[in-house]
């Protein structure tokens, strides 16, 4: 059964409001608490240093209408653990081993299990499955290591529950168009060592690019919008590739982004598990003028895994797949052949993602975690 101390629910407002920094309302007369659905009120503790943290990532979620899973102290009605749930639909359900399930869901590029043995597994399972057999809208929390500990329903006004999500692949490309590409390359075929040459950027211009990406990293604790949350691997990947591709041609630049598919996994020291597993993962890429004359290659541009421009083939070798595949594609497409040319999803999601960054970094401490190799 669910944990007793713990409550799920969509967050109706700090109160009092925070019109001045959170230290000072937890230290003033009352203290802070939020308010729930149902008119539910929980307390947050003024000795708990998390609290300020806690605060501020509430406040967001009231802005953002999302859903947030508490642990409660049953004695004092005070706030002892966040969690930041998914609102999404399960897309697959597969045996990793008999030990684990793996659970694939909308939104999200991440590998997310169900542990045998795990609190509640026999009714967490059936839920998921019955969630894939339905198609309806649930709220999935889990932890740093993406083990799903919590599902609920969700229920929503219909413009409010999740749109669907592409699945992995890109439209096919009808028969003309394959042909008109192949004909602009073979007239460009004279010349395009020159053409395409000079349209590529130094080794070294590509440097800056990437350190003006990595300059927009988040500090993991406060999250500044419009910060990219670099530091949080996990997941959002797709945003960040977008929101980079925007950031490059306002610098004037041409990017594209190639997509990788397969059993990914990649070490890290920005999760506390030391690594993250990825089903797809994506990047933007530029054209970078090699040492010799008319020589270039494709370079992605990946502050989550490097500190510099690397081939794709380097990029794909860290992931942990060698037979991975790699697809690329225009700038223009932000998730499988959809696009977002005003950036609205691109926003929402690096809204979501830096809160998940803040909350890990309140909790367990800020990237990088010493523990990992």
């Amino acid at each position: 059964m669910p944990n007793p101390n713990a409550v799920v629910s969509t967050v109706v407002r700090l109160e009092p409001r925070l019109d001045r920094p959170p230290e000072e309302v937890l230290r003033a007369e009352g203290g802070l608490s939020v308010e729930l659905e149902g008119e539910r009120r929980i307390g947050l503790d003024p000795a708990d240093p998390r609290s300020v943290g806690f605060a501020r990532i509430l406040d967001e979620l009231s802005r953002q209408r999302l859903p947030v899973y508490l642990e409660v102290d049953p004695q004092t009605s005070t706030l002892t653990g966040l969690f930041i749930p998914h609102v999404t639909r399960v897309i697959a359900i597969s045996a990793i081993d008999e030990g684990l399930l793996s659970v694939e869901i909308e939104a999200s590029h991440a590998r997310h299990v169900l542990r045998r043995g795990a609190p509640d597994h026999d009714e967490l399972e059936q839920q998921l499955r019955t969630a894939l057999d339905t198609g309806e809208p649930i709220v999935l929390t889990e932890d740093d290591a993406h083990e799903i500990f919590d599902i609920r329903p969700y229920t929503a006004a219909p413009e409010e529950l999740p749109r669907p999500f592409p699945k992995p692949g890109f439209p096919h490309r009808p028969w003309f168009v394959r042909w008109i590409w192949w004909l602009l390359h073979l007239w460009y075929c004279p010349w395009w060592p020159w053409w395409w040459w000079f349209r590529c950027m130094s080794g070294a211009k590509a440097q800056k690019v990437f350190d003006a990406m990595s300059a927009t990293s988040c500090n993991p604790v406060t999250v500044p919008p419009p910060c990219i949350p670099f530091l949080y691997p996990d997941d959002g990947c797709w945003a960040r590739a977008h929101e980079m591709c925007r950031l490059m041609i306002i610098m004037g630049h041409s990017p594209r982004k190639v997509w990788i598919q397969g059993g990914l996994h990649v070490s890290t020291k920005n999760n506390p598990t030391c690594g993250v597993t990825w089903g797809w993962h994506v990047a933007p890429t530029l054209c970078v003028r090699g040492p010799k004359f008319f020589k270039a290659q494709t370079m992605v541009i990946d502050p989550s895994l490097f500190t510099t421009p690397v081939s794709k083939a380097t990029w794909k070798g860290v992931q942990g797949d060698p037979n991975a595949t790699l697809t690329d594609s225009d700038a223009s497409d932000y998730l499988w052949g959809s696009t977002d040319p005003n950036y609205v999803l691109t926003n929402q999601k690096l809204a979501f993602y830096r809160l998940q960054l803040q909350n890990r970094s309140i909790q367990q401490g800020p990237p990088p975690y010493a523990n990992c190799p």
